[in-house]
């Protein structure tokens, strides 16, 4: 069995549908850790900073939350999966649409990394509709995202947008 399981993304922000893929994936995995990448094609609203204390802060709810550790990366994952002595990554489906997406990334990290494999998990139903975009477009406009997100993560949105608003 697999000891260490690195879960990359931009988490901009963290929505409970990440955090039901790292709760699910400690049941498997005896070490998660949850990659934050700098992003350079997503334009982020969070800066890596605040995305990986908004992670840090979710994942502390978690039963397995001493198994979880959150970190922040640039680059390839493959060169942060091989930094970490790591061969496998966690990537998350809602619908076919990320499927294709997901695919592709994956064979050209393999060929990258020949030693790389992926696990797709698909989050709980009552998730596979949430977002990151669709939570923020929600929450800038004025919406209750209290169902998408932790209440902490709340409250970040919250602020950002509060901010935007009031022009600082």
């Amino acid at each position: 069995m697999k000891t260490l399981l690195i879960y990359p993304g931009t988490f901009d922000p963290v929505t409970l549908g990440h955090l039901d893929l790292i709760r699910r994936s400690c049941e498997h995995f005896s070490r998660v850790i949850v990659a934050v990448a700098e992003t350079t094609h997503k334009k982020a609203i969070f800066s890596l900073e605040e995305r990986v204390e908004m992670v840090r802060m979710a994942a502390q709810t978690l039963p397995s939350a001493g198994r979880v550790e959150v970190e922040s990366f640039s680059g390839l994952l493959v060169d942060y999966m091989r930094s970490n002595k790591a061969s496998v990554a966690l990537r998350g489906l809602r619908a076919i649409s990320d499927f294709e997406y997901e695919f592709q990334l994956a064979q050209m990290n393999r060929k990258l990394y020949p030693e790389f494999e992926i696990v797709f998990m698909m989050p709980d139903e009552k998730y596979t509709y949430i977002s990151s975009s669709l939570v923020k477009e929600v929450a800038s406009l004025g919406g209750d995202i209290s169902a998408f997100v932790p209440g902490a993560v709340m409250d970040y949105l919250m602020e950002k947008y509060s901010k935007t608003k009031s022009g600082g």
